[in-house]
């Protein structure tokens, strides 16, 4: 859709050009497709030029700071940015702190109108850019008209936390695009201006800067952004904010950018994760699963379900990574804390986490082989296990670690030893779960035939978790009906599992056992 006409706009073109903005190069040229006129966009970005900042003073067009207006050269430091920081290295629990905008006040005694206004003016063009950075075409018009700079500029000089989010809002969404992201990362001491802003006290600013950190690191330029984020300081940082902040958005962005740190390339996690694994990782991890895990099972509030996810998706992420696994793998309060995912009643809610949850056993095992032996009497897992099936029915390697575990679990039961309660509830957990079992198998079956007719194998791994767990259901299943049969060996309660279903459970598992 296009943008309205901008009436300001109308007046300029009239008169040649504004008075107080530097006219377009005279060669320039719009050969880019867009429904939104080019110089509707220029004119954006030059009315976030901050005050003292000349766009034709510099070379090459560049942005440059006008020491005659401004009084002196304006410095990337800025000490108001640290002075919230103690001695540990740990942050002020007040992250509401507003502050004045030097940029605007100044504007306001030039020419008589009002800092608010000012303001306002400022936020109303940036959030117009903000939207319009989003689109690929436009985004890379922007950045071949200095908007890094001029957004550098006000990140620069500029104290105001709303005409910083914007700034940083527009830099995220550039950054979601190939040739503004490298850009952004030439653009000389931007990057570093960024990551300086993690120290702000400023939860929108700061979930702006998350987001936008997350996006460098998952994205190809991913190497220059460890670079800036390698120091202990800055790493510590991030950590106190996923695991202090009140607000939930940020809560959400702080642990993206964890994520996104464990997810990133090779030279990112060699780089990044040996440091803020010492800073405490795993703890904190395990710390705010701990938190999110209660308060689902006490108020159950569906805009921290994305949190839970992110938490879960992270330690899963960190469950594989060489070297560091065995570390998240051996605590006894993170398996008890996924077992309990397993087992809520209302998976519907949180059925991504509880497929994530599922992923994260099945590697704990892998690792803590003794855990198996304690879930084997688990009723309550087994049968929540099962009923993760339909929430990974398009994922296959979910799939495979709920069989992985299920198969573990089968296989620790004591069969020549068990009791005969024991073993109508182990057959009775079974049963109710035909269905699921049933489209689980059926499911998987056409998978593989459409993997074998695309000559693509099908994982060896999922094959034997699938008979594994095949082959035991049916011997507790023939155990259970030999049972029966036996006069001299009544079962408590035989009448309440119906023979039919029982059969029926036993012909899918043997239709399906190879």
């Amino acid at each position: 859709m296009a943008v309205p006409t901008d009436p300001a706009i109308e007046e300029e073109e009239e008169h040649g050009g504004p008075t107080h903005h530097p006219s377009a190069p005279l060669d320039e040229s719009f050969d880019i497709s867009t429904t939104v006129d080019p110089s509707y966009i220029i004119s954006l970005i030059r009315k976030l030029l901050p005050s003292g900042f000349d766009s034709q003073s510099a070379p090459n067009g560049k942005l440059s700071a006008s020491n005659e207006e401004e009084g002196a050269p304006v410095s990337a430091a800025n000490d108001n940015d640290h002075e919230h920081v103690n001695s540990s290295g740990y942050k002020s629990e007040n992250m509401d702190v507003d502050g004045s905008s030097e940029v605007f006040h100044k504007q306001g005694e030039c020419d008589g109108t009002s800092n608010a206004g000012k303001e306002q003016d400022w936020e109303e063009y940036g959030c117009v850019l903000w939207d319009l950075a989003a689109n690929t075409t436009h985004a890379e018009l922007m950045v071949e008209n200095l908007i890094l700079d001029v957004l550098l500029a006000n990140l620069i000089v500029c104290k105001s936390p709303r005409v910083t989010e914007i700034s940083l809002g527009i830099i995220g969404n550039l950054a979601c695009h190939e040739i503004p992201m490298k850009r952004i990362v030439s653009t000389n001491g931007l990057i570093e201006i960024i990551v300086d802003k993690l120290f702000m006290d400023d939860p929108q600013c700061l979930c702006e800067i998350c987001r936008l950190l997350a996006a460098g690191l998952q994205s190809g330029e991913s190497v220059a952004w460890a670079e800036a984020l390698q120091s202990e300081h800055t790493l510590c940082q991030i950590l106190w904010i996923a695991e202090n902040t009140l607000n939930l958005q940020l809560t959400e962005k702080s642990i993206g950018l964890i994520l996104a740190i464990l997810e990133s390339q090779q030279k990112v996690v060699d780089a990044l994760l040996p440091p803020i694994m010492k800073l405490g990782l795993p703890s904190i991890l395990i710390n705010l699963l701990a938190f999110e895990m209660s308060k689902l099972m006490s108020e159950r509030i569906p805009e921290r379900y994305s949190i839970l996810d992110l938490i879960l998706r992270a330690i899963e992420a960190l469950s594989v990574i060489d070297d560091h696994s065995q570390e998240i793998c051996s605590s006894k309060e993170l398996f008890q804390l996924v077992c309990d995912l397993i087992k809520f009643p209302d998976k519907v809610e949180v059925g991504n986490c509880c497929v994530t949850a599922a992923i994260l056993i099945a590697n704990i095992l892998s690792e803590v082989a003794d855990h198996a032996s304690e879930i084997s009497q688990d009723l309550g897992l087994l049968s929540g296990v099962l009923d993760i099936f339909p929430f990974a029915s398009d994922d296959l390697e979910a799939r495979n670690a709920l069989w992985n575990v299920i198969a573990r679990i089968l296989v620790r039961i004591p069969e020549t030893e068990i009791s005969p309660s024991s073993l109508y509830h182990y057959v009775s957990v079974l049963v109710n779960k035909t269905d699921v079992i049933e489209d689980e198998l059926l499911n998987q079956q056409l998978v593989y035939s459409s993997r074998d007719r695309e000559g693509v194998s099908s994982p060896a791994s999922t094959v034997g978790a699938t008979n594994t767990s095949l082959k035991k259901m049916i011997s507790i299943l023939n155990q259970w009906t030999d049972a029966k049969e036996n006069a001299e060996n009544k079962l408590e309660a035989d009448d309440i599992i119906n023979e039919k279903d029982v059969k029926r459970l036993l012909d899918c598992c043997h239709k399906f056992y190879k």
